[in-house]
């Protein structure tokens, strides 16, 4: 059998560890390096089930520091760039980081795997970049139109990965993806935060009217996309990610209070964010023609998600709080 070299970037947080455990289990072929910085929102124990097997290994490092990364994608046929900072909140109180780890960073792998022969670079983008639709769904080929600082700096993250599919004629597929949901999300996001805090019996605070709308993917079922990018995506094309499911923040919260027994009286709204854009929503028909569809209901994802919450709150309760809100 014939190994397939993988760097994971990026791979202790949310997405990335999901995708990790994924392949591993799947695929056998399949060599993991795992690449990670650990900031905040990044935990080993995220992996802690599959960190024996002799398929992986974990190597702390920035994706900004050069040697770092050289080093490593010599020995590597696939990179999966996960590293990013993502949290909206965030960027809005302090860019700095994001644009360094999306903008930089991103760059510091493109320029080390141009010259590495490299097989497959695939780039894990957000839907965010289209910015907020009202009425349709964005498909791949439309404008961006970032609106806060993370998604400018995610969209400047694939215009310089495409740059270099163009300019360099490295082997780029970029992925967008809507909302990710389901187990190890940090609990600064909106599902995790608001299964928490009711779990808690604390507050649940919702932006504004809470009528701002997201579209919902179960983490599975992106992973599944990203591993058939890697077998039947094109070089240098865009591919957009997303089930279908649209909630608004105010149904998404009902649905948890819901699912867990708990009074409405725990829903706060609060003063809404700087720039917060109403609705998301991108066409998957690209992807679809791949043969990828997305395998999990929304509404028995969200309880199995509530479920881990329940029964790992080891893992949740060491995080520090934080007064930052959902995104």
């Amino acid at each position: 059998m014939v190994k397939i070299r993988i760097l994971v970037t990026g791979g202790a947080g949310f997405i990335g560890s999901n995708f990790i455990r994924l392949v591993l289990n799947k695929y056998p072929e399949c060599e993991i390096v795992n690449l990670d910085k650990l900031t905040y929102a990044a935990d080993l124990d995220n992996l802690k089930d599959i960190e024996k097997n002799p398929n992986y290994k974990f190597v702390k490092g920035d994706i900004c520091n050069k040697d770092i990364v050289a080093n490593l994608v010599k020995d590597t046929d696939v990179i999966f760039n996960f590293a990013a900072e993502t949290h909206v909140d965030r960027s809005i109180v302090n860019a700095t980081s994001f644009i360094m780890s999306d903008v930089f960073g991103t760059y510091t792998l493109l320029e080390t795997a141009r010259n590495s022969g490299i097989k497959k670079f695939i780039h894990i983008g957000t839907d965010e970049v289209y910015g907020s639709i009202h009425n349709g769904s964005f498909i791949e080929a439309d404008r961006l139109n970032p609106t806060n600082p993370y998604s400018a700096s995610k969209a400047g993250a694939d215009m310089i990965a495409m740059s270099f599919s163009q300019t360099y004629g490295l082997p780029i597929t970029i992925a967008r993806s809507t909302n990710n949901f389901g187990p190890y999300q940090h609990p600064e996001k909106l599902i995790p935060k608001m299964i928490i805090n009711a779990i808690s019996n604390k507050k649940l605070p919702v932006y504004g009217s809470g009528k701002n709308v997201r579209e919902w993917l179960f983490v599975e079922d992106n992973c599944n996309a990203l591993y058939l990018l890697l077998k039947k995506g094109k070089t240098g094309e865009i591919y957009n990610i997303s089930a279908g499911n649209e909630k608004t923040n105010i149904e998404i919260t009902k649905l948890i209070v819901e699912y867990l027994g708990k009074g409405k009286n725990l829903i706060k709204f609060v003063n809404d964010r700087p720039g917060h854009d109403f609705r998301y929503s991108i066409s998957s028909k690209k992807i679809r023609k791949l043969g990828w569809k997305p395998l999990n209901i929304f509404e028995e994802s969200l309880r199995k998600t509530i479920s881990w919450y329940r029964t790992n709150d080891w893992w949740w309760e060491k995080k520090p709080s934080s007064n930052i809100n959902f995104h």
